[in-house]
């Protein structure tokens, strides 16, 4: 214990350059702006301090991942602001990471790096580890052949800390025995899962999952609606373990509820694969409550990535009643924000039949015509 003269520092945050591209032949709908936006957090997330953020729009892919003048100005920035690592916005090759940190003479990593490091300080459960190992194994197995062989002089930290920290300097047999054993573990878990939704099904109860894009207000709808206490935090990636607990609605009938890890844009595969287990509980669900942030900006955009992952996963076709949360937060009206909503389900060629749920889980507003909302979308389903 620390004396009464003693005190405990943290450590400095790591300061950190920002780069992204647009790319001219391809634009994407996702605004770069907004996505730069997202990395920023997700980089103070993980203990950066993004002081400089460089974009450019290019034609094409970079070996450099930006053109040499970016690069330049780049490498100027670096140097002149004491810059510890740069983060790409876009998971980069291989030779792409080792070209760059030649060049630059400091830690690189990329989007996909940066969510895995931060999925790796966010697990807490046994299963949430193993599927962070998972992705950081399978990610780093590409990268062997000496591309990271120089990180040592690099240091640590950011982009290289968690359980697959220590495969630099393992050869590809290892990490592929490695890899072998995870997914073992992974499976042996999934089993259980299986066992203990079936055991579910036999009591004839319906099974709703929270879906959504990371920082919606999932945990804080499942704490109201079930009394829980997951943890809520204004932060990415609060929830990476999934926490099932059982509601009774309106008419004495009870089902289960499951809370489940947020979407992202440009989302890494390795971990939407990595992470199967834990999604496989939504797959399962008679009905999604998909909740959306209506005050964000970006709300519709953030919908359809959501969409598209779950079309991804096979889940699309699953009933689902649209939360629109955080309404406390919204500068409009309510009634124009549901005709806006309606308006944009439609051009979605979204089923007319989903309904939509106006709420705030802080402020415990419009919980009771939610649950008559999904009584009402389950027994639809039963009929």
């Amino acid at each position: 214990m620390p004396g009464k003269n003693s005190f405990i520092t943290k450590p400095t945050p790591e300061k950190a350059l920002l780069a992204g591209v647009e790319k001219r032949d391809n634009p994407d709908k996702w605004p770069l702006s907004e996505s730069m936006f997202e990395l920023a957090e997700l980089a103070r997330s993980v203990g950066a301090n993004p002081v400089i953020t460089v974009t450019q729009k290019i034609h094409g892919s970079q070996p450099t991942y930006v053109g040499k003048g970016k690069l330049m100005e780049i490498v100027g920035h670096v140097k002149h602001n004491q810059i510890k690592i740069v983060i790409l916005d876009d998971e980069l090759r291989p030779s792409q990471q080792k070209v760059l940190e030649e060049k630059l003479q400091v830690k690189v990593i990329d989007r996909t790096a940066l969510i895995i490091d931060l999925f790796a300080q966010r697990a807490r459960s046994r299963e949430g580890k193993l599927q962070v190992d998972l992705a950081q194994t399978e990610y780093l197995l590409p990268r062997l052949a000496g591309q990271w062989s120089h990180l040592e002089r690099l240091g640590g930290g950011i982009g290289t800390r968690g359980p697959g920290e220590t495969q630099i300097e393992t050869d590809r047999r290892l990490v592929r025995s490695k890899l072998s054993k995870i997914k073992k573990e992974i499976n042996k878990i999934q089993k259980q899962r299986r066992q203990q939704r079936n055991l579910r099904r036999v009591t004839n109860k319906a099974s709703v999952s929270i879906v959504g894009y990371t920082n919606a207000g999932k945990s804080a709808l499942f704490n109201q609606l079930t009394a829980g206490r997951v943890v809520e935090k204004n932060q990415l990636f609060s929830t990476l373990d999934t926490t099932t607990r059982q509601i009774q609605l309106n008419r004495h009938s009870n089902v289960t509820i499951s809370d489940t890890v947020g979407f992202v844009s440009k989302l890494p595969s390795i971990l939407v694969s990595a992470f199967k287990t834990t999604l496989e509980e939504a797959s399962e669900a008679d009905l999604f409550l998909h909740v959306v942030d209506v005050s964000n900006d970006y709300s519709f955009e953030k919908y359809e990535i959501v969409n598209q992952m779950l079309t991804q996963l096979s889940l699309a076709q699953t009933p689902s009643i649209l939360v629109l949360n955080k309404i406390d937060l919204l500068k409009e009206g309510k009634r124009e924000t549901i005709e806006r909503w309606k308006d944009f389900l439609q051009i979605f060629n979204v089923d007319d039949r989903t309904p939509i749920a106006i709420t705030s889980a802080t402020k415990h507003y419009g919980l009771k015509r939610l649950k008559n909302l999904m009584e009402n979308k389950i027994q639809q389903g039963n009929n």
